[in-house]
């Protein structure tokens, strides 16, 4: 692993809080272009993961998964949920250049959410980011997402990404 340069770390986080606000902005179109054309995002649990099972809340191991899910959020499953308000927040603990040329990048994280019937607000999720980032277009973007949370259930449904 090599060092990552002060300018190249405000790029990366940069990435991240562009990531941040297109899902609490319920910019569905904007959370895609944080990705690159061979980007998946991958949300389980912190038991899953540890265990090493193959089961996830949320695989969209492609680009097209990406896709598909900014479609099902904003088109087909409109109006069918009660819709609710996110709040993101992020503390990054590790970066580093592999030798691929790619970042890795592990951060905290906390999803707040108010709900838009009761306006009472909660704790979504909590848990790690595990980011795998590339350039693509000159530009940083997530080859792979995985979001790791830290309870084996989520007090409420999840329709935006983490």
């Amino acid at each position: 692993m090599n060092a990552v340069t002060f300018e190249k770390l405000h790029e990366l986080d940069q990435l991240q809080l562009r990531y941040m606000d297109a899902l609490d902005q319920k910019c569905m179109g904007g959370w895609l272009n944080t990705f690159s054309h061979n980007g998946s995002y991958i949300c389980k649990t912190l038991e899953s993961e540890q265990a090493n099972w193959k089961i996830a809340l949320i695989l969209d191991d492609c680009h097209g998964r990406l896709k598909d899910r900014v479609t099902f959020v904003d088109k087909i499953w409109a109006g069918t949920f009660q819709d609710y308000q996110t709040r993101h927040f992020v503390q990054r603990n590790e970066c580093h250049l592999t030798d691929e040329g790619q970042y890795t990048m592990r951060s905290n994280f906390s999803v707040m959410f108010t709900r838009s019937d009761t306006g009472q607000t909660g704790i979504l999720a909590s848990g790690s980011y595990h980011d795998v980032i590339e350039l693509w277009d000159g530009q940083p973007r997530f080859r792979s997402k995985k979001v790791v949370i830290d309870a084996p259930l989520l007090p409420h449904y999840i329709v935006y990404p983490l």
